[in-house]
């Protein structure tokens, strides 16, 4: 039994790799597969206990997996019989060959490091990216996925997540402010306009009372009074059918009430409507040909 596992399968310069050597090594794999599974386990029911929110357990679990990751295959390395000090050597040798052709590419590791210890994006948060609302979906070492409103996937680098400005409406537990915009008619009365449209938004229940809805009467347009409406709500991913099911009600209520919202107006000046007048006159009187 001994003999087969002092068995050499293979030299790498003065070392030889025995049946004994690859077999520590898998164990230790394994182990290391059996410790990240019960430890997931243990950290996900204790979160859960205390409250801990999905994407900080996510951020958690994953860094200490990497570190565990990272640990197995240096205990591996070393299992095989190669000296750790060797393959520091060489990996400094890689990383600087390779630092100069993938700089983005660590860049992405790095954020993405950054962005699990300190949580500004987790997973299930609602952010904006390049003008794009999502929720993130998964947060990797080097990418992340975020699912769209039309469920539509799409894989960012972290590098943009860290680097770049991202609006999070999950980041901040208060509710954020949204806009309506409307323009009515100059005969309309401006007090029943503000009246109605608090009203329709009050009878949407995703628009909070606290803080309550408010209308500004922000300017006088070329063609109408314009008014916009502010409302309050938590529900960031359905706020567009929010504000959809708000402006129907709108349109409903100024039916109802007679008030106009008006077609966009052009005035046009003729600076000499004489001579139109008299080309109209000489074309009506020239005879039609047979």
């Amino acid at each position: 039994m001994q003999q087969i596992l002092d068995q050499v399968l293979f030299r790498a310069g003065t070392n030889s790799v025995t049946v004994q050597n690859v077999l520590i090594a898998l164990a230790i794999i394994s182990f290391a597969r059996l410790i990240s599974y019960l430890l997931s386990k243990s950290l996900k029911s204790r979160f859960q206990r205390r409250g801990v929110d999905i994407g900080r357990q996510f951020a958690i679990i994953t860094t200490f997996k990497y570190i565990l990751y990272t640990i197995t295959v240096l205990w591996s390395i070393q299992a095989l019989g190669f000296t750790l000090s060797y393959v520091w050597g060489g990996a400094a040798a890689l990383l600087v060959g390779l630092g100069l052709g993938l700089q983005q590419t660590f860049m992405d590791w790095i954020s993405g490091i950054v962005l699990l210890i300190e949580g500004t994006v987790a997973v299930g948060d609602i952010v904006v990216v390049d003008g794009t609302v999502a929720r993130v979906r998964y947060i990797g070492i080097r990418t992340s996925k975020v699912e769209t409103r039309d469920s539509v996937v799409i894989i960012i680098p972290n590098s943009k997540l860290v680097i770049n400005n991202v609006v999070n409406f999950s980041n901040n537990n208060e509710p954020s402010r949204f806009q309506i915009h409307v323009g009515v008619s100059y005969q309309s009365d401006v007090q029943l306009v503000t009246r109605i449209l608090i009203q329709a938004a009050e009878e949407q229940k995703e628009v909070l009372d606290l803080p309550p809805p408010s209308v500004h009467f922000t300017d006088f347009g070329n063609s109408a009074l314009e008014f916009t409406l502010h409302i309050y709500c938590r529900e960031f991913f359905r706020i567009e059918r929010i504000k959809s099911e708000v402006r129907y009600r709108i349109i409903d209520m100024f039916r109802q009430q007679g008030i106009e919202i008006p077609f966009p107006q052009r005035d046009l000046w003729i600076r000499n409507p004489q001579a139109i007048v008299k080309a109209g006159r000489s074309m009506r009187n020239q005879p039609e040909n047979d």
